[in-house]
């Protein structure tokens, strides 16, 4: 089947954009522009603390992010919200570990 428009133009004509299928990654940095500006925070006092992009090169990075990102689980579900070292939302530090765990796992 011949994908198409979504306002039903062919491929070719004026207008047409072929975009069935494909990630619509709008729906993450919209919808979570405010989640998102505090997983930057996170990235940001890590970049002053260490270096620019030094979480790359952290030996057993998967399994210490992971760790990293359960320990500010459990102070959250403790009841702790706002990590008081670093004055950054212990969710938003879960996230930040979540997606640099990740990051290494797709590097694989």
């Amino acid at each position: 089947m011949k994908e198409t428009d979504p306002t039903g133009r062919s491929p070719n004509a004026p207008g047409a954009k072929l975009d069935e299928g494909k990630n619509r990654l709008g729906l993450v940095l919209f919808g979570f522009a405010r989640a998102l500006q505090q997983v930057g925070r996170v990235g940001t006092y890590g970049a002053k603390k260490y270096s620019d992009n030094g979480w790359e090169s952290v030996p057993d990075g998967e399994r210490r992010y992971t760790d990293a990102m359960f320990r500010h689980l459990m102070k959250e579900a403790e009841g702790e919200v706002i990590d008081p070292e670093t004055e950054l939302y212990h969710a938003a530090q879960t996230a930040w570990n979540a997606l640099a765990r990740l990051e290494l796992m797709l590097r694989k």
